[in-house]
């Protein structure tokens, strides 16, 4: 996302709630004197910024719900294999292949790893309505699934990718083995992060997240072994 959707975002989500002044000027790429932390819990690396002139780890929790931000503000929502049977079924499709056809977009983009580099992906999406065109795609749209109650229409059968928010996650390969790494996407519409000298007030999220974001990203590259997607690094 660029700087000024975020500020665009950030000023709708003051309307609502409050930002720390800090943690907005981070958001907005005004504080760089920050570390990565890293914390393991379980099979997944977590990357916590550290602010190191404040002192202090920016963390974060739900305000579900009270908010509910992330549906009604919905980029993109790439499926997994699984998400394409589970879902299909759930919307009475006997064939996925139906599914696909009525149900979702096949689009194209670009993102830049951690390392820096331009990652190009081709995803099958979720519509997030249903005359949603490729244009639309990856813009903020209310999610067609979201009730008046801000609950999930599809609960629990939703895409594994709506469990993840406000994580991203990557996959590495490290001496054979398959490390799962997850950070923060700072997108500018969740209200749930925080600043603490204490990264033991997150630890339950940590691990509540950890297995979702494993079982997630694992998913998501099998996906792409099964031709349902690609993914090129230039």
């Amino acid at each position: 996302m660029s700087q000024k959707e975020i500020e665009e975002s950030l000023n709708l989500l003051e309307k609502d709630w409050s930002i720390d002044p800090i943690l907005r000027q981070f958001m907005m790429g005004k504080i760089i004197d920050v570390s990565d932390y890293l914390f393991k819990v379980k099979d997944v690396i977590f990357h916590i910024p550290y602010l190191i002139s404040e002192k202090k780890y920016i963390l974060w929790k739900c305000f579900w719900p009270d908010c509910h931000n992330c549906c009604d503000r919905q980029g993109r929502l790439p499926l997994t294999s699984d998400d394409l049977i589970i879902i299909g079924k759930g919307l009475k499709y006997q064939r996925t292949s139906d599914f696909i056809k009525n149900e979702t977009i096949t689009t194209t983009w670009q993102d830049m790893t951690p390392s820096g580099q331009i990652t190009t992906l081709t995803t099958i999406n979720l519509k997030r309505k249903t005359d949603e065109t490729e244009q639309e795609d990856g813009t903020h749209v209310s999610c067609r699934f979201l009730d008046e109650k801000g609950g999930c229409s599809m609960h629990p059968d939703r895409p594994g990718v709506c469990y993840l928010y406000p994580f991203s996650t990557w996959l590495e390969n490290e001496k054979g083995l398959a490390r799962v790494h997850a950070t923060y996407q700072f997108t500018g519409d969740c209200p749930g992060f925080y600043l603490s000298d204490d990264l033991q007030l997150m630890k339950q999220e940590l691990k509540d997240y950890s297995k979702i974001i494993y079982d997630y990203t694992m998913s998501s590259s099998r996906t792409m072994r099964e031709n349902f997607g690609s993914v090129s690094i230039g």
